[in-house]
């Protein structure tokens, strides 16, 4: 009993990261609850004490399969395997104990069957493990986002949620925020070898989550193991594709084009008496990519097309005709995680991740001259300290503290004063139709992002029924940004020289926001009905500047002594409930309706923070520091039922109400007339649908799942910066006033994975994605011939295949396998020739005419980089122990 007390005290994780399981120890014969019985997950000090109903609770298990014991004096020993634990869900397991009067019995052993539904379901949410991610032909966990129901991939690769703005979901490591709060990107790379659990919610999620409005992104990364083990996994390949008159080089076939090794060992730290355990995961992944140009030139080449006979032009052409890649990729990235067992009651958790991210992406217009365009550099790192503490066997707290770093930087060489950078007058083109032939990209790009975070959170399963959690976080952020333009001139001595700082061409700010929110939630677990209600609190202050009058926002005209004033902080309570209710012991509905809130980007907040406004008519936007929290209203049902014993389905309709999007309004200065763009809350949207999931759990050889929705999503703008370009446009255009399809509206999308596997044998996995054509608005030489958005790209669609075969030698497990994406080379079109709808064909040719110089017309309008990645073939090998 002492040793029952000590392991229901355990509570060794945190909120947003465990579940539970719960259930009843009773005799076989009788049915008579069994008080006292103990209840252990094997392997683990977690386990709990039956009371005197026989009902059991183990708080705060991390995600993943495990085998639970139960034993009793005078009852036979119980074992069931295969017990699956979720992220913020309840894992029912009940044992039925024999009696022998024997003092030494044999033990009963039971594989416990994976539920097909989860009867405390309330929202639409998806959970994938990282066994599963191992097996699907996908190279990063973003990929695994785009296959569920209710998430697309934009036609620049972001991802949206239910009929989102990308930057509307937020992403969880651990339990700590890592969202980038400039961009609303994800701040850190994780790999999917330190993935133990993923889970997405797109319905609305419980008041414990906050900045964001359409989904959350939940990882658990994996934990040091009892017993050494380890992988080490290489492969190598290229792209095989047949569209060589499209993609330039394609026909070339390189098998380290693409180089890609990762590992990861865990296990126990010894002497330390077996309380001690790391995980460390890293990898290198190299891509030269598909997108290639060609040296005819070089930087420092100069051209002259002034002579109005193409005869007495000067091309000078140094480049030696290679072959460059124009988007490849080198990153390195690394995972470890420290897990200190410093009694049954506490553990210390410490984990850090980072990358080191160098790349490009390809530039049209540098084809020809592919070393002058810029190069792009991320690195990024994170730590996470956790305090988990168990006050008694049902309470317990947790303290986390973390910091996150971001830093982007972009130009074409490091030094701002490089010799190699060339009069920008060399970028020059004969033409709208015609590439570079010499000059570089003269910006220079420094960000860099900074959070640090405290936050607390206490859990207690007050009653049976009821489980109670709330906490509070504290977010401090440091934004850095360093951007100016290099000029080179005959003042400059036609040296590289940086504009000063009160040019509209080079702009520097730091600023230091906060954030602070609470929460509270109660989990309800009735017979009948599952509640999961909250309510949250947030707190927001910019600690920026706004000007008093937007009209004259750098003082120019009213000449005041003081002409700004501070952003006023910003406070919402967002309240949210969801309900379950079982209608047969095989079919649950549930409904759930939320309000959800989010500050920002903040790139938006503090853009051009000198107020600066370039003369000369609209050339200037504006950050606006007092911008108020985007708001949306979701609602939702949804039924699950299962089938059979192996298939589920769930059919969820959701309608979303946007308001307070970022968008531009137009200002006119007193002075002169000039005119600037400046953020405010003006854009608004719906979004309106249903998904279908079918799943089938593995059995026999076969798993499958099937994700369909069908979605509309539509608002006034999809970019928040839509005015400032209408009004750029020549001749200017009014913005809609009316609703038009977003961007991302891709009325049908279907998903689907199929897996045939012999467990540690052989495998085979396909992925199907459908998605039927996103919008375009029609134009002709630059006139809209129609509403906005009133046309549609060609419909999409791709398979992934992924293939292995497993095998042992000595103590070690190897598995050889084969992965190939975009399986029938299917050519996409991402971006279309607004004039036909069309990647290949446009209507240019008809009024361009000839184009003299350095290319022809027709390869200038071969646009590689309109279409998605061509087949990609790779073949590798694991080792592991």
């Amino acid at each position: 009993m002492i040793l029952a007390h000590l392991v229901g005290f355990y509570a060794l994780s945190w909120a947003g990261t465990t579940g539970k399981i719960v259930g009843y120890v009773t005799d076989a014969d009788s049915g008579e609850p069994l008080p006292g019985a103990n209840v252990i997950i094997e392997g683990t000090t977690m386990g709990a004490a039956t009371d005197l109903e026989g009902y059991y609770i183990i708080l705060n298990v991390p995600p993943g399969v495990y085998t639970l014991v139960a034993s009793m004096i005078g009852y036979q020993r119980m074992r069931i395997e295969n017990v699956r634990v979720s992220i913020n869900f309840t894992s029912k397991v009940n044992f039925q104990l024999k009696s022998t009067v024997l003092e030494v019995s044999e033990e009963i052993t039971v594989v416990a069957e994976r539920p097909v539904i989860r009867k405390d379901l309330t929202s639409t949410l998806s959970t994938v493990s990282g066994n599963d991610i191992a097996q699907m032909p996908v190279e990063k966990f973003e990929e695994v986002l785009e296959l569920q129901a209710g998430v697309i991939q934009g036609s620049g690769g972001e991802i949206h949620v239910r009929g989102g703005r990308a930057s509307e979901v937020a992403y969880m490591v651990d339990g700590v925020s890592v969202t980038d709060p400039f961009s609303g990107n994800m701040a850190v790379t994780i790999e999917n070898n330190a993935i133990q659990e993923l889970q997405v919610v797109s319905g609305t999620f419980n008041a414990e989550y906050g900045q964001a409005m359409s989904g959350v992104v939940d990882i658990v990364t994996k934990e040091g193991s009892e017993k050494y083990s380890g992988q080490l996994s290489a492969y190598i390949g290229d792209y095989v594709s047949s569209h060589k008159e499209t993609f330039l080089n394609i026909d070339y076939l390189e098998p380290l084009s693409i180089c890609d090794i990762q590992g990861t060992v865990s296990g126990p730290i010894p002497h330390i008496q077996n309380k001690l355990h790391f995980f460390l995961s890293g990898r290198f992944y190299d891509n030269e990519g598909w997108l290639y140009g060609k040296r005819i030139f070089n930087p420092s080449d100069s051209s002259n097309f002034d002579d109005p006979n193409p005869n007495n032009w000067y091309i000078e052409k140094t480049g030696d005709g290679a072959i460059v890649p124009m988007n490849p990729e080198k990153r390195f990235s690394y995972q470890g995680k420290l897990t200190f067992r410093i009694s049954p009651s506490i553990k210390l958790t410490g984990s850090i991740l980072g990358s080191r991210d160098n790349f490009k992406v390809y530039d049209h217009l540098f084809k020809y001259n592919p070393d002058g365009s810029y190069q792009y550099h991320k690195r990024s790192c994170a730590y996470i300290v956790t305090w988990s503490h168990a006050i008694s066997p049902r309470t317990f707290y947790t303290i986390k503290v973390s910091n996150f770093f971001t830093d982007h930087r972009s130009y074409v060489y490091k030094n701002p004063y490089d010799p190699r950078y060339v009069d920008p007058r060399r970028l020059f083109r004969q033409g709208a139709f015609s590439f570079h032939t010499g000059g570089t990209a003269m910006w220079h790009n420094y960000r860099n992002t900074t959070t640090y975070t405290a936050k607390f959170d206490i859990t207690s399963q007050v009653t049976k029924t009821h489980q109670i959690k709330t906490g509070f976080e504290f977010q401090w952020h440091k934004l850095y940004l360093h951007e100016f333009e290099l000029i080179m001139n005959q003042e400059t001595h036609w040296r590289p020289a940086i504009n000063p700082l009160s040019s509209p061409n080079h702009n520097q700010y730091t600023h230091y926001p906060v954030a602070f929110s609470c929460y509270i939630q109660d989990k309800m677990e009735f017979k009948d009905m599952i509640v999961n209600a909250g309510l949250r609190y947030d707190y927001f202050n910019s600690r920026g500047k706004v000007p008093l009058d937007p009209r004259d926002p750098n003082n120019s005209y009213l000449k005041k002594k003081v002409w700004y004033k501070n952003a006023s902080p910003k406070h919402q309570v967002s309240p949210r409930i969801g309900i379950a209710y079982p209608i047969t012991d095989r079919g649950v509905i549930h409904f759930s309706y939320g309000h959800f809130f989010q500050i920002p980007p903040f790139k938006y907040l503090y853009h051009n923070s000198e107020f600066e406004v370039i003369g000369g008519g609209l050339k200037s936007r504006m950050g606006n520091a007092d911008l108020k929290p985007q708001k949306t209203v979701i609602y939702e049902i949804g039924l699950q039922q299962q089938l059979t014993e192996d298939i589920g389905i769930d059919v969820t309709g959701f309608y979303k109400d946007i308001r307070g999007l970022v968008g531009t309004e137009i200002y006119e200065l007193y002075v002169l007339g000039d005119r600037y763009a400046r953020y405010i809350n003006r854009d608004y949207g719906n979004v309106r649908g249903f998904t279908i999931a079918l799943d089938k759990r593995h059995s026999g050889l076969l798993s499958t799942s099937v994700d369909y929705t069908y979605q509309v999503a539509e608002g006034n703008a999809s970019d928040p910066n839509a005015q400032f370009y209408d009004r750029q446009s020549e001749p200017p255009r009014e913005s809609e006033i009316q609703v038009v399809p977003l961007d991302w509206d891709q009325t049908h999308t279907l998903n689907f994975t199929v897996t045939l596997s012999q467990p540690n044998s052989w495998g085979i996995s396909i992925i199907g994605r459908f998605g039927s054509g996103l919008p375009y608005t029609p134009e002709v030489q630059h006139l809209r011939t129609s509403f906005e958005n009133s046309e549609r790209k060609p419909p999409q669609y791709t398979f992934d295949l992924r293939t292995y075969r497993e095998f042992r030698w000595r103590n070690l497990k190897y598995s050889i396998f084969l992965k190939v994406s975009n399986l029938f080379d299917r050519k996409n079109e991402n971006q279309v020739y607004l004039d036909t709808g069309r990647a290949g064909y446009t209507l240019v040719s008809r009024y361009a005419g000839d184009v003299q110089g350095v290319n022809t017309l027709e390869d200038f309008l071969n646009r590689p980089d309109f279409y998605s990645e061509p087949r990609r073939v790779v073949v590798g090998i694991t080792i592991g122990f």
